[in-house]
């Protein structure tokens, strides 16, 4: 398809310009642009598909154009003359041109003039300098940086470097935590103290003996899903050193002491978490939506993943299957998502928590028998398992608790140290490992894909960067794990109402240490 000409008046509907005396340098200011914006697409390997056929990634190929764009894509002298400029601004008159470059994220008035002025000064492109792809980083890349203020971790510094030398993408009228000018509060703090206000006003039991179980409905979708009181009480966390399959990290044990909550009475189901993966809305990669109406309910500002970029059950069912495969943020958001929904502060589990509903008071190494596991839990002895089954298809425990044991593995809300319970001495009252690092966390319970001492209540897992190592894109996605087929998660409910600061910790802790 042969590109149209425009003419000189939609280059000069733009109303910000550089200073005349402003000299644009290729190395500092275009360089790092293109290799954000453009080379994604128009690189060598691609350049040989249909409809894609432009390498920008030398100065003789980007000057020698393509099949559809002709060989005069970039007209040193004359920025107005220039595909590479005019049609970055295509975007002005329509949103929806299916010609605007690059498609999805329109650069900035000030980097669409930045490629104009450096073309109206005659193009100059160093020899032998080769263009590389790099992550496009934009203002909702940073701006969850910004808000939660240094100091800044090595990754953190590096978008930021990104975001600068690519033209410092930043809205006009945007402020930071949201604002008139903004149209409504930005996922933030100021957003999760408005929904604490809710939630307190949906309290209903006030002290432990007033705890019962309930039905909760998820607005969205009207999806049921039932809730557990777990009293509070004292237990012996990890393992002792003679427990079949034990491991270092799992000890030494000691005595732990839990306040109370309610527990997903089963792991979060596809029927649950779909209407939250997938949306139908525009979406940043952060998550957060492309446009926020001033009249967005909560549900609608709270970040939620970017489409799946493959079918995350992996065949396996989803009609009472557990969901899976999300990273620990998409687990965290989906409690932020659940609880502006339904008036009930939700939240993962501490893994304190999480091995004391386990246990349900029990003390050996599962909250059954060892012979009579199968009878409780969707495990793999033999390694020939190829998938869960629904949740709830075994028995529950003491408790009331399905699949706390196998189906799939759950998330927990700490980060995984080996040596997490060192030093621990008399009764620890709620412990919690606070992440400092993306990798690795902790996961409990073991999956479909364990032989049964995975499934041990004290066993411990720590995520790693392989578990998303087929992901496609650059970067990597912060919502899904997609090796992880028999990863999961549930939910669970404090009693007490934290603080809104403290909410919207957990709530983003997810991405703490990228």
């Amino acid at each position: 398809m042969r590109l149209r000409k425009i003419s000189l008046i939609l280059a000069g509907t733009a109303t910000f310009s550089l200073a005349s005396a402003e000299q644009v340098d290729f190395m500092k200011d275009i360089k790092p642009l293109f290799e954000g914006a453009c080379v994604h697409c128009h690189n060598p390997e691609k350049a040989a598909d249909e409809g894609a056929d432009y390498d920008m990634s030398t100065k003789e190929a980007a000057f020698a154009g393509g099949e559809s764009y002709g060989s005069d894509v970039i007209v040193p002298k004359d920025g107005n003359d220039s595909p590479v400029y005019w049609m970055t601004t295509l975007h002005l008159d329509d949103p929806d041109d299916s010609e605007a470059m690059p498609p999805k994220k329109p650069l900035n008035e000030r980097q669409t003039e930045i490629i104009k002025t450096w073309i109206d000064q005659g193009a100059e492109w160093p020899e032998g300098v080769v263009l590389e792809e790099k992550p496009r980083v934009t203002f909702q890349n940073v701006r969850a940086l910004f808000l939660k203020g240094g100091p800044y971790s090595d990754k953190d510094i590096a978008m930021l470097r990104l975001w600068a030398e690519q033209g410092a993408d930043w809205p006009a009228g945007v402020k930071l935590g949201g604002g008139e000018d903004d149209g409504a509060p930005a996922d933030n703090l100021t957003l999760v103290k408005k929904m604490r206000e809710d939630i307190l006003a949906n309290v209903e039991a006030k002290t432990e003996d007033e705890m019962k179980p309930y039905t909760d409905t998820i607005a969205k979708s009207g999806v049921k899903f039932e809730m557990l009181p777990i009293k509070g009480g004292e237990f012996m966390m990890g393992s002792p050193e003679d427990e079949e399959g034990r491991l270092e990290d799992e000890g030494p044990q000691h005595k732990v002491k839990v306040s109370p909550f309610w527990m997903g009475k089963f792991e979060v189901t596809w029927n649950m978490y779909e209407p939250f993966m997938i949306t139908g809305v525009a979406r940043n990669k952060d998550g957060s939506p492309q446009d926020i109406p001033a009249d967005a309910e909560p549900v609608d500002i709270i970040s939620s993943p970017t489409t799946p970029y493959t079918e995350m059950s992996f065949g396996m069912g989803t009609d009472g299957y557990p969901a899976i495969c999300m990273t620990q943020h998409a687990a965290n958001k989906f409690c932020q998502w659940l609880s502006a929904q339904t008036g009930h502060y939700y939240r993962l589990p501490t893994e304190a928590e999480w091995e004391y509903a386990c246990r349900a008071g029990t003390e050996g190494p599962y909250h059954c028998a060892p012979e009579e596991l199968a009878d409780f839990a969707v495990m793999d002895p033999e390694q020939v398992r190829v998938g869960y089954e629904k949740v709830g298809t075994k028995k529950p425990n003491p408790w009331g608790l399905y699949d706390m044991h196998g189906n799939v593995m759950e998330w927990c809300l700490d980060q995984f140290k080996v040596d997490a319970y060192a030093g621990r001495t008399g009764v620890t009252e709620n412990p919690f490992v606070a992440p400092t690092s993306l990798y690795p966390r902790v996961a409990k319970g073991g999956s479909w894909y364990d032989p049964p001492e995975y499934l041990r209540a004290a066993a411990r897992t720590g995520s790693d960067e392989a578990w998303k190592v087929q992901d496609p894109q650059l970067p990597k996605s912060i919502w899904y794990h997609t090796d992880a087929h028999w990863l999961g998660f549930r939910v669970v409910r404090p009693l007490e109402v934290p603080e809104a600061e403290e909410m919207d910790k957990l709530w983003n802790l997810g991405r703490d240490g990228e």
